[in-house]
């Protein structure tokens, strides 16, 4: 293995840097070239590539999004885009290849794999934290602490207003970021996706609530589980109590990564170039338990990620 390309696809998570970062840096201690591919599978296509070198990850760490930039690209859905694309690995005389990003982007290795044998090395970077075979992914643990400030400073203004507040946060499907920062937050309520819920049994919490003298409360919505502004009206119809809604959107996603995400990211990274030196392939490197590991992408992709029921019941006893 003697050059290698590095690109980041989806959505961006904080700590993608740190991954490219560790990418290169690792590649280039074992005498490997790496070529930075920019905006993801559109780039690949549209040869968005140039070297990379140890200046050019440089002061990265500490930075949200990705100095790669990111897009979605429905060129390389198909066999024409597809095939620009290997063009352009034999031009740059790319041999393996390391995509961080989420299910849609491993997909994608995957096909370019089986259709043209370039060994794929997938990263899971998504703040959703809903891919199988890992426990976290890159950006998770940062977004989960944008949303729990988020929470300390819109329950301040609950406090004084004694107000009930819906916040609805993102994860698409999955409600890990919501169950995180709720138990973490102390909302009162936390909505997620995987597990039914009763606007009505919300209500009669929050009136309980308020019958022990407790003058405000904060309701925690996964956006896959339902629409902030839906829930906050409901609760105001049917109890009357002054209800506002405030929902957090992409400012979850950006910011500077947590320590614990840079270090994921670095580990990550640099155990994707591992593997690709090593010969291995369409593999997704995870942590699983505090240890780094390599997982076959036929048992992640499109794999589901069940929730933390134990999780889950702690914050509903801890809200009581």
């Amino acid at each position: 293995m003697q050059r290698i390309g590095v690109l980041t696809s989806g959505g961006d998570a904080s700590g993608m840097n740190s991954c490219i970062r560790a990418v290169v840096r690792k590649a280039i201690y074992h005498g490997i070239e790496v070529i930075g591919i920019k905006r993801g599978y559109s780039g690949f296509i549209e040869a968005e590539m140039y070297p990379m070198n140890l200046g050019s990850v440089a002061d990265i760490i500490h930075r949200g999004g990705t100095i790669l930039h990111t897009a979605r690209s429905e060129r390389f859905k198909t066999k024409e885009g597809r095939a620009l694309a290997m063009e352009n690995v034999q031009r740059f005389g790319i041999q393996g290849l390391v995509v961080i990003g989420g299910d849609g982007s491993f997909t994608g290795a995957s096909i370019f794999h089986q259709e043209y044998g370039i060994p794929v090395i997938c990263v899971p970077g998504t703040i959703d934290n809903d891919i199988a075979g890992t426990d976290y992914t890159i950006g998770f643990d940062t977004a989960v602490n944008n949303v729990v400030d988020a929470i300390n400073k819109i329950r301040d203004t609950a406090t004084s207003h004694e107000r009930t507040f819906v916040i609805e946060v993102m994860g698409r499907g999955s409600g890990n970021i919501a169950l995180a920062a709720g138990l973490a937050g102390g909302a009162e309520s936390i909505l997620i996706p995987e597990i039914p819920f009763n606007v009505q049994d919300i209500c009669h919490k929050l009136l309980s609530g308020l019958k022990r003298g407790k003058l405000h409360s904060i309701i925690l919505v996964a956006e896959g589980a339902a629409s902030g502004l839906e829930i906050g009206k409901q609760i105001k119809e049917l109890t009357g109590l002054d209800t506002k809604v405030t929902i957090l959107g992409h400012l979850q996603r950006g910011g500077i990564p947590t320590a614990f995400d840079r270090t994921l990211a670095a580990r990550l990274g640099a155990k994707a170039v591992e593997l690709l030196k090593d010969g291995e392939t369409n593999k997704m490197v995870g942590i699983k338990s505090g240890e780094i590991v390599a997982t076959d992408l036929t048992e992640v992709i499109g794999q589901p990620k069940s929730i933390d029921k134990e999780m889950y019941e702690l914050a509903k006893i801890l809200s009581i």
